[in-house]
């Protein structure tokens, strides 16, 4: 009773979910659930968690023991996120530097997007042999 009203304080829509049984995730899973994190530039450990399926704790912990494995600073692991694109320069050079700031923009997200598609199909391959039907 207590921990439910401690969690109601803290997070209302997790004190309403139902405590999740303790899963076995493979290393793979764990690996690329990190490394969708770490390229989403404006992901949250909430956001992607959801995502996934998983809790947030858990997620923050295999971030943060990869970046130990790695030996990367907090500060440094991920890239700030860059607001909106700005208008283009007028000035040629300048206007290639932004349209390639774009490009390498563009690109990380459909390496994101290409991620986030292969751990879909991992999970639906690994619940589709879970399942006992």
């Amino acid at each position: 009773m207590v921990d439910t009203l401690i969690l109601d304080l803290l997070d209302p829509e997790e004190a309403r979910r139902p405590p999740m049984a303790m899963k076995d995730y493979s290393v793979e899973f764990k690996t690329d659930a990190v490394a969708l994190y770490e390229s989403t530039p404006r992901a949250t450990y909430k956001s992607i968690a959801v995502d996934l399926g998983v809790n947030r704790a858990t997620l923050r912990e295999w971030v943060l023991r990869d970046r130990e494995r790695r030996g990367v600073t907090t500060a440094a692991a991920k890239p700030a996120a860059r607001p909106g694109v700005a208008m283009l320069s007028a000035d040629p050079d300048e206007r290639v530097r932004q349209l390639e700031a774009r490009v390498a923009e563009l690109e990380a997200s459909e390496r994101k997007l290409a991620t986030e598609r292969d751990i879909l199909r991992k999970a639906a391959k690994y619940f589709a042999g879970e399942t006992n039907w």
